[in-house]
């Protein structure tokens, strides 16, 4: 495949030029950012230290860890921080060196890059829409072979906005023991589920050594900026190569100041209330339209499907951004196809706004 860049769905900038469009006037529907913006505490804690930029942050990051732990419940010494999940993305490849690496898919597109920059022979183990982008565990257990080096989970998934139990995690996680298979779940939107620690894969990690769980503070803090990611390991090799391959400082200050975040509870509920109420409304909004297929969203974006014979993606991308609404053209997701879009959970109002355009064309 092709290393070029990818788009993002963050690429308002790029959407505004070519559609020569203010790009403040575009309201932003494929970012899957919490329509919240950052913390107050957060904003507060950045204000009061803006002098941290004049000097190093912490060599061992011990506070931001001291954050994350109480937040996560996992040990600080078996915490990685990067430079976002991308940074993490690429370490894993890096340390684990997979000669093979099987993706479940559809999914995020830099799994697959990441792979053909290290030169890993890259499978992709498609789900189906028929089957509404669930998986058969049984089924798919038996692909895992002893020739994969490294599978690639993203849990829950983009763009299907699916979930796999903690039960199927614990089945797949055992028979990829089995087969010496090391397992990266990436739970960048896992904050957004109901119930996040009935799913999340992070208690595993007591279990499963061959295991590593990454997380982001992009979509659900609203701080793509910070560049803050991390991730838990029980696996010792691992954590001991990535202490002698890791950039020293890098992290920056501010993403150890913004560690205030996950102390924030108030912001953090409201936010899980907020893409709750939303995604229920959206979903039972859309549902009774024959001329789509609604997919159960589990994160705070949905995908659909559009039935209408001679009706493209692109042709709802050009309706929404014409009325200054940008969703997602899934058209370049790998095992997707031209009639598929997607977007996220904003505010109630902008919300009702993007599903009265659409309810317009679809």
């Amino acid at each position: 495949m092709s290393t070029k860049d990818l788009f993002h769905g963050s690429d308002v900038e790029v959407i505004a030029g070519q559609y020569d469009m203010d790009v403040h006037s575009i309201i932003p529907y494929a970012s899957n950012v919490n329509p919240l913006g950052i913390s107050p505490m957060v904003k507060k804690a950045l204000l009061d230290n803006i002098d941290a930029i004049s000097a190093y942050p912490e060599r061992d990051y011990s506070s931001l860890r001291e954050h994350i732990s109480n937040y996560t419940k996992a040990p600080t010494d078996n915490m990685i921080l990067g430079n976002g999940t991308s940074d993490l993305i690429r370490l894993t490849f890096d340390i684990i060196k997979p000669r093979h690496t099987l993706i479940l898919g559809p999914t995020y597109g830099e799994y697959e890059r990441m792979a053909a920059l290290h030169g890993s022979k890259a499978s992709i183990y498609m789900l189906k829409d028929l089957d509404d982008f669930e998986i058969d565990v049984d089924m798919f257990v038996k692909v895992l072979k002893d020739d994969i080096d490294l599978l690639i989970l993203c849990n829950p998934n983009n763009p299907t906005s699916t979930l796999l139990s903690r039960g199927q995690l614990d089945i797949i996680l055992s028979t990829c023991k089995n087969h010496n298979i090391f397992v990266m779940i990436d739970e960048t939107y896992i904050e957004f589920v109901n119930d996040t620690d009935s799913f999340t894969a992070i208690p595993f990690s007591k279990k499963y050594h061959n295991l590593i769980t990454l997380r982001s503070v992009s979509k659900f803090f609203a701080a793509p900026g910070i560049r803050l990611g991390y991730a838990i390991t029980s696996n010792p090799d691992f954590l001991a190569a990535s202490d002698n391959s890791k950039t020293p400082w890098n992290v920056n200050a501010f993403a150890c100041v913004a560690g205030v975040m996950f102390e924030d509870d108030h912001y953090i509920n409201l936010t899980k209330s907020l893409i709750h109420t939303e995604r229920n409304l959206i979903y039972s909004a859309m549902s009774s339209r024959k001329s789509i297929k609604i997919f159960k969203p589990e994160a705070n974006f949905i995908l659909i499907k559009l039935l209408k014979e001679k009706q493209t993606a692109s042709d709802v991308f050009e309706h929404c951004i014409r009325n200054g609404l940008m969703i997602r053209n899934c058209t370049d997701y790998v095992g997707v196809g031209s009639k598929f879009i997607r977007f996220c959970f904003l505010k109630p109002e902008q919300n009702d706004k993007l599903v009265n355009t659409l309810l317009e064309i679809v």
